[in-house]
């Protein structure tokens, strides 16, 4: 005989061992239940004692299960209830009750087996995301394609990835394409994405053939780290902790007072039973984690991944939330807000020379400038001959023209003109990244990056604070100007910038003695603050670091208005909870009294305790039933309305950002007005036609979408600010003829200046109150 038992893969006998313990609660369950029915069965035929035999063998089940829980909680050194239900199983067999054990016993299982599948629920929908980790990829080499397995996949590899097939690492689209995003965000709806859009591992291609630029290995990759966050949840959900347990330290001793004073005051022990069995917590050890656990997978659903009962428990009770800035409250990568030129160049020329040449370069910024200019529909071209050099930019050849990007110090030689000087000042005001392009050996033009705020955060800051959040608090390493504005955008209650990890850390156990504490972060320096909160929640939307495998809560999709759903589905899943325990334990309080004075045998107490599991239990699965959330669905035709007016919206910024430009170079004393009338008629033929179809079309959508008073009053109220702008603006530069005097001159510059100033604001309103409606995946950047 074997010394021990060995793994069959084909369903060997550890294997059967190993799926017989995984049912042991179904199959205790089944055992039970048959036993009560046979029993049931022999009273029926007049074999009593057959009955009361049988009786007593599902009771002895049940008396044996409970033991061992209680000696688990005794071992983990937690209160447990379990203890009454052990009472009450070993009193119906000493009064000669074992009917009523052999009931206590198939409630005392059904709570069991209910628990399991909750639980399994949940880790159901955290598992579909481990159960579809990418395993192989297709390299493209000089002797074609070779299939190899995912982790030999080196950053700056050409993968090809087939129709149906998993993206195997996060990278670069190489090619256009239509891609299946659900496993990550919980959009259902495929997703069209464009050469030089950033792609992730997991997804999958819903289109043709396509090909990608691998920019990370695949351990580095989101899927991995997703990978990671699921085993985490898993392990940290097995241990449990109760809201019940919680209850016992109370109710356990008022139990067995009562049915200590009611064998004592009647002389009768088959009282004191009656009342341990209508006290039997079952509504405690069932109803409580049933709607937890329905919470997490409801979460889950949301591509929220919570770690855990307790984690949800924890973010239910927060009152003070805390956020980084980069990546939580801002998009966490730059886009190109524009481009100034030396004026040899045209601004588009610059970006398209640019964009061509970035499309060979894994950089971070590189996919900023591609997508830009894509935006715009500019046509790319290859570039030959590229060459990175570390710490200064890239260089190469695009349509015979040498290109260079990178540092000034690379780019300018000498004294800085006056057009990088004013590209320099509007970096420093406005926070922002300055990448420097050369042209045929000659500086050509600035491109100007800044990292924009959510369009969501702001919304879903005013939804915290209805759902219960007493104090927001924004901690971040920027420069102070820049908290400060982000600050008062989002409307937070305090702001502290310039901070380091410790400081981080320090404000949130300060913040954390005066209530529970939510910290959100996605950075590797959020990983302490995160820690340390009474629960942590992270961006991983673009990889998993380590912030998120610090964080109780991560949010997989890359919208931060996620949080706002994961609060309101802890608060109500936590609150049904916490009712339904309530409710059942007054119900069994209740049915004690008439227990107590005899009026209830055991038996007739063990049926009514079936009915309070079932008012308790239907209480807990209202979780399961749509509650209050902050993000809203829309119809597929609206979705695909919006979804238009948005590419309009995103063609129409460089106009915007050119009517700035035209008003700082129209001269007060030499004015060319030819630039200006140009833009006039772009303004006419584009942006207000523009504005006019999202009057009449996405304004319909948001009042669908939020409904209350007026919700559109104010974007209504700038479209026709921006059309008597522009029609304003017209009519003064048809006044003043072609030579205007320098207050002429002057007005129209101040005039152009207040037009840019509202139609930032308003592109601004839009975003938050009608893009941000949008699932995220059709959202660009």
């Amino acid at each position: 005989m074997p010394d021990r038992i060995t793994a069959d893969p084909h369903g060997g006998p550890e294997s059967r061992l190993a799926r017989l313990w995984a049912a042991r609660e179904v199959i205790l369950f089944a055992a039970v239940t048959l036993l009560l029915l046979a029993g049931t069965a022999a009273a029926v035929a007049g074999a009593g004692e057959w009955a009361s035999a049988v009786w007593a063998g599902a009771t002895l089940l049940g008396l044996a299960y409970s033991t061992i829980t209680i000696a688990v909680a005794l071992r983990r050194h937690q209160p447990s209830v379990d203890v009454i239900a052990w009472l009450a199983l070993a009193g119906a067999l000493l009064v000669g009750e074992p009917l009523a054990g052999a009931v206590i016993a198939v409630m005392l299982f059904t709570g069991s087996v209910l628990e399991v599948r909750a639980s399994a629920r949940a880790r159901r929908e955290l598992s579909r995301l481990a159960a579809g980790a990418p395993r192989t990829a297709r390299r493209e080499g000089p002797d074609g394609v070779d299939e190899i397995h995912v982790d030999r996949v080196a950053v700056g590899d050409r993968l090809l990835v087939g129709a149906g097939e998993l993206v195997p690492v996060d990278g670069r689209l190489l090619d256009g394409g239509v891609f299946d995003e659900s496993a990550l965000s919980g959009e259902s709806v495929p997703v069209d994405r464009r050469a030089g859009d950033a792609i992730r591992s997991g997804v999958v291609n819903a289109g043709s053939v396509t090909r990608m630029l691998a920019t990370e290995t695949a351990a580095e990759s989101t899927y991995a780290g997703v990978v990671r966050l699921v085993e985490q949840a898993q392990a940290s959900s097995a241990p449990f902790v109760r809201i019940a347990d919680r209850f016992a330290l109370a109710f356990v001793p008022l139990t067995l007072l009562a049915a200590g004073l009611a064998w004592a005051i009647s002389g009768q022990a088959i009282r004191a039973v009656a009342v341990l069995v209508v006290a039997t917590p079952c509504p405690l050890l069932l109803a409580a984690p049933i709607a937890i656990m329905s919470g997490l997978s409801r979460a889950a659903r949301h591509g929220v991944i919570l770690k855990g009962g307790a984690a949800l428990e924890r973010l239910a009770a927060g009152r003070v939330l805390l956020f980084d800035k980069t990546g939580t409250l801002t998009r966490g990568r730059p886009v190109l807000t524009d481009v100034v030129t030396a004026g040899d160049v045209p601004a588009d020329e610059v970006l398209r020379l640019s964009a061509s040449l970035d499309q060979a370069s894994a950089h971070v910024l590189a996919a900023t400038i591609v997508t830009a200019a894509r935006d715009r529909r500019l046509a790319l071209s290859p570039a030959s001959g590229v060459h990175e050099r570390h710490g200064f930019g890239i260089e190469g050849t695009v349509d015979g023209h040498p290109v260079r990007l990178g540092k000034a110090a690379w780019i300018v030689d000498g004294p800085a003109p006056d057009w990088v000087r004013r590209a320099r000042r509007r970096a420093a005001l406005d926070g922002s990244l300055t990448v420097f392009a050369a042209v045929d050996g000659r500086p050509a033009g600035v491109l100007l990056l800044a990292d924009p705020l959510r369009p969501d955060a702001p919304r879903m800051m005013r939804t915290l604070r209805d759902a219960g959040i007493d104090r927001t608090v924004l901690v971040t390493g920027d420069r102070a100007d820049i908290a400060e504005t982000v600050g008062r955008i989002v409307g937070v209650d305090a702001v502290y910038a310039d901070r380091d990890p410790a400081d981080k850390l320090a404000i949130v156990r300060t913040e954390q003695d005066k209530a529970p504490t939510i910290m959100v972060g996605d950075g590797v320096n959020d990983a302490p603050a995160l820690a340390a909160a009474g629960v942590g929640v992270a961006l991983a939307a673009r990889g998993v670091t380590a912030s998120a495998e610090a964080a109780d809560v991560v949010l997989t999709a890359d919208r931060v208005d996620g949080l706002a759903d994961a609060i309101l589905i802890a608060r109500r899943s936590h609150g049904i909870a916490r009712r339904a325990a309530v409710l059942g334990m007054g119900l069994s309080l209740a049915a004690m009294v008439p227990a107590a004075a005899g009026l209830l045998t055991p038996v007739a107490g063990a049926i009514l305790q079936e009915v309070i599991d079932v008012a308790a239990i239907g209480l807990a699965l209202t979780v399961l039933l749509p509650g209050r959330t902050h993000t809203v669905t829309l119809p597929a035709a609206d979705l695909a309305a919006a979804q238009r007016l948005y590419e309009q919206h995103t063609a129409i910024r460089p106009l915007v950002e050119q009517i700035r430009a035209v008003a700082d170079d129209l001269s007060i004393t030499e004015p060319d007005l030819r630039p200006l009338r140009e833009l006039l008629e772009r303004l006419e033929a584009d942006l207000l036609p523009h504005e006019r179809a999202e009057e009449a079309q996405l304004l319909p959508i948001i009042a669908r979408a939020l409904g209350g008073p007026d919700p559109t009053g104010a974007l209504s109220r700038t479209h026709a600010e921006i059309e008597h702008q522009v029609r304003r603006l017209r009519r003064a530069a048809q006044d003043v003829g072609d030579r205007p005097e320098p207050e002429e001159a002057t007005d129209l510059r101040a005039g152009l200046y207040g037009l840019y100033a509202i139609m930032r604001l308003h592109n601004a309103q839009e975003e938050e109150n009608a893009f941000s409606l949008m699932p995220p995946a059709t959202v660009g950047t």
